[in-house]
């Protein structure tokens, strides 16, 4: 019972539980306003925002204290790993496989997202009438102004990988670097003591998350989408256990045995319907698993950029969804022009304010015969598949670092083997 009780997952668990119960049964205790409005701003490249009612006031406290540890932890980890390596031009190698992986992979969800949405065909019998719309122009909007140098200039996460990668290449040939490593091997350490502290609120934030996304949507709001919603979870599903899986496979690794080890992590992002809040302390596992230090600090954050698999597939589903619909029949030279599209657009997924639906927007407004106005229909089912976009992006994520420090002889198994022993 001790170690039950002191078992993070078990009281991650517990507070999905009873966020869902409190979301259903009393909404109006999670919806209870206790702030005049949400608060919003920015500090150390991170956008913070914390909403007014209990429940958003909860996982947003959470999820904004997490977030100021990703860009410090970031820094610290390429720094030192590419110090540690040595060999620029290895790094130069990992960075370059990592971007080739990251868009064969990518390419392989877009095109699982269009097969199984057309074989399965979730947008047959909406009838558009009976689901609750909403209001699409700030996605719009949006949709319009968006560019790769304004996506490069808002990611400061990727700022921040780019300033790291050439501080760390500028200090691996300076004499004095063995007082900056020391230096930095210090502030690592209190940095990732109180990224330990902060996470044993990962509870609070996970019951707050669920009590929002219960109590604002509803349950019901499911039914009239629920087709949707069974083949994008489905859909995941099978590149998770399957593509993902295959990869693994390469190098003899388990898929079940790695979401095994990362369940906490899973289980956060399940509550908080973020990969973000996560990302730090899946990086610090990555780690401790044995992939090599520069490959975790390459790989992880650009990743979250680059590599983000559960939005693919649903942005290429959604599209086929809405084409169902509103029954406009794509031919399949259409189909190709979609995934050629979104092979680009969903880059841009992670930089915008929005996201998946500002790229979905941009996508329906390039190819020009599926109507817009359709992501209406999705705004209120939205938030409950946005947990499987983020546990996909997590999960595809933390299996690129691994193949990757694989095929880079940059893994240590015995690591491996005694991590997974602590965690079993």
């Amino acid at each position: 019972m001790k170690r039950l009780f002191t078992n993070l997952t078990f009281w991650v668990l517990t507070a999905i539980t009873l966020g869902i119960l409190l979301g259903h049964f009393a909404p109006e205790i999670a919806l209870y306003p206790i702030l005049d409005e949400p608060l919003k701003g920015h500090f150390m490249g991170q956008e913070l925002s914390i909403g007014s009612t209990v429940s958003e006031f909860l996982s947003g406290i959470f999820i904004s204290t997490v977030k100021l540890f990703i860009n410090p932890i970031i820094f610290i980890t390429i720094t030192l790993g590419i110090i540690s390596m040595g060999d620029l031009k290895k790094v130069g190698k990992v960075g370059a496989k990592a971007l080739i992986y990251f868009e064969v992979v990518t390419t392989f969800a877009l095109i699982i997202g269009v097969a199984l949405a057309q074989i399965l065909r979730p947008g047959d019998g909406v009838v558009t009438n009976q689901v609750k719309g909403g209001d699409i122009s700030k996605y719009t909007n949006t949709a319009t102004d968006f560019s790769w140098w304004k996506f490069f200039g808002d990611n400061v996460t990727l700022q921040v990988l780019l300033v790291a990668l050439v501080l760390g290449s500028l200090l691996s040939n300076y004499s004095g670097r063995e007082r900056v490593v020391k230096a930095l091997a210090f502030v690592s350490k209190y940095v990732f003591w109180g990224l330990h502290k902060v996470m044993l609120l990962a509870p609070i934030g996970a019951f707050g998350g669920m009590a929002y996304t219960i109590s604002k949507y509803g349950i019901h709001t499911l039914l009239p989408l629920g087709k949707l919603m069974l083949t994008v979870y489905l859909t995941m599903a099978c590149f998770v256990f399957g593509v993902l899986g295959l990869i693994l496979r390469t190098y003899k690794l388990s898929i079940w045995q790695f979401l095994k080890y990362i369940k906490e992590e899973l289980l956060i992002v399940l509550g908080t319907s973020s990969s973000e809040a996560a990302l730090p302390s899946i990086m610090e596992k990555l780690e401790r698993m044995g992939c090599s230090k520069p490959v975790v600090g390459l790989v992880v954050p650009a990743g979250y950029s680059f590599n983000l698999d559960g939005t693919t597939i649903y942005l290429s589903m959604a599209t086929i969804f809405l084409a169902q619909v509103f029954h406009v029949h794509l031919s399949w030279e259409q189909i190709l022009t979609i995934i050629g599209i979104l092979m680009v657009t969903s880059k841009g997924a992670a930089g915008v304010t929005g996201s998946g639906f500002v790229v979905l927007a941009s996508t329906l407004t390039a190819v020009k015969v599926i109507p817009v106005e359709g992501l209406a229909l999705l705004l209120g089912v939205d938030r409950f598949m946005s947990e499987a976009r983020a546990i996909t992006n997590i999960i595809g994520n933390g299996v690129a670092t691994v193949w990757i420090a694989n095929n880079e002889k940059e893994f240590d198994r015995l690591k491996m083997e005694a991590a997974m022993k602590t965690e079993s």
